[in-house]
């Protein structure tokens, strides 16, 4: 007969979940967190940026951080609680004394669903006040550095221009293109053979070209452009341009609320669209079908109609796979499948842990880091699928979480009736 679980075991377990989900967590997060800091050594630390920014570049990136080093350290913590069990015959004793297998899940899957709840925290609240954070000091270091965002052999696109650079010698970039609209609409491309950046103050970006050679012309009419040359000219990015490419802000950094506000409304606007452009088809192919019907000998019109139906159909089959749109429906999802991943890889990990013999912790912490390596490949697959296949954005990112909670339900079905 299985005895009731005691309060003192199930705390011992939960601690030692505990205690080896916050080694792991320590351990992913310094490999997370050495990446972050590599990523700005190449932005911002060559810019010679101030340390105390850099650093409070890197405090306000760390949510991120934390939620991907949650699930991860929960799944390898959870596979070394239960390792050392199983090798220090704590499994054993605990079956030999009348427990069932399933007083060991309760106290793990307590420990997991904390986690769940704290990464998503991390993620969804923590991770967009963070962003704005990093936004505005990135914003004030930029108006302090301007290189940092114009450098050598780069293109960089801001609100209305883009600005291809060549190699730099000293403090001079040769061989600039720029390309931009100006205020009255027209389209202006300008070559120059050196230039230098300068802060103007209130934000603008002055560039000094030398030896510049500037073509400008009404869109969509080829034959009516102006050019000048000049051995000198100054060009300004203005600040609303920087700050638009600094402020940036896609569906990862938003709040779930915000990114789901963000589907409706694209929603809104994909169903507009579609409806317009398929009256429009509808149309197309009632003047075609009534055009064969006569059977009229005008091929050239009848040609011209099929060509203008083949290109509204193919622009509804564009918008109906809307790229922005998965996009935001896949972000959604993952907001809630990494965090409450950490659920399913207890389980998951409870069961393998179970299964084995004797395993102990360095057994599980090597198991943890195939399975996690596994779970990642398996997201970015997913994530590739839903944006370039169309493939449902729920499963696209649920589906790893799915698989690894029905493997810890079939190992555990099958420990149990052992």
């Amino acid at each position: 007969m299985e005895r009731r679980f005691p309060k003192i075991i199930f705390f011992y377990i939960v601690r030692e979940t505990l205690f080896a989900f916050l080694v792991c967590f320590l351990f992913f997060f310094f490999i997370f967190f050495v990446n972050q800091i590599l990523y700005l050594a190449q932005d911002v630390l060559s810019k010679r940026v101030p340390p105390h920014q850099v650093a409070l570049l890197i405090f306000f990136s760390m949510p991120s951080i934390v939620a991907l080093a949650s699930p991860f350290a929960s799944l390898t913590g959870t596979l070394m609680t239960v390792g050392r069990l199983s090798s220090d015959n704590e499994i054993l004793v605990l079956a030999g004394s009348g427990f069932s297998y399933r007083s060991v899940y309760a106290p793990a899957l307590l420990v997991g669903l904390f986690i769940s709840i704290f990464s998503f925290a991390a993620n969804d609240i923590l991770l967009p006040a963070g962003t704005v954070q990093f936004s505005r000091l990135y914003r004030r270091i930029l108006f302090s550095t301007p290189a940092l965002e114009l450098e050598a052999n780069s293109i960089k696109r801001f609100k209305n221009t883009l600005l291809v650079t060549g190699p730099v010698e000293g403090n001079v970039i040769r061989d600039v293109l720029i390309m931009d609209r100006t205020g009255s609409g027209e389209r202006r491309l300008i070559l120059a053979k050196n230039a230098g950046l300068s802060d103007l103050g209130g934000g603008n970006i002055g560039i000094s070209l030398e030896s510049a050679f500037v073509q400008s012309g009404k869109e969509n009419v080829r034959e009516d452009y102006d050019y000048a040359s000049s051995s000198s000219l100054r060009y300004i990015v203005p600040q609303d341009e920087i700050i638009q490419t600094v402020y940036n802000v896609g569906p990862r950094e938003m709040s779930s609320v915000d990114v789901k506000k963000e589907i409706r409304q694209k929603e809104i606007t994909v169903y507009e669209t579609l409806e317009i452009e398929k009256f429009r088809l509808a149309g197309r192919a009632l003047k075609l079908e009534a055009l064969i019907r006569e059977g009229s000998g005008d091929r050239n019109g009848a040609a011209a109609l099929a060509s203008e139906y083949n290109s509204i159909a193919a622009a509804v089959r564009e918008i109906e796979n809307d790229r922005s749109l998965l996009i935001y429906r896949l972000e959604y999802f993952k907001k809630f499948a990494i965090p409450f991943g950490a659920l399913s890889f207890v389980l998951l990990a409870v069961s393998i842990g179970l299964m084995a013999k004797r395993s102990g912790q360095t057994i599980g912490f090597l198991i943890g880091l195939v399975i996690a390596a596994l779970y990642w490949a398996a997201l970015l697959i997913g994530q590739a699928m839903g944006t370039d296949m169309g493939f449902s954005p729920f499963w696209s990112m649920w589906f790893p979480n799915a698989a690894a909670l029905v493997s810890g339900f079939i190992l555990a079905f099958i420990r149990i009736r052992a």
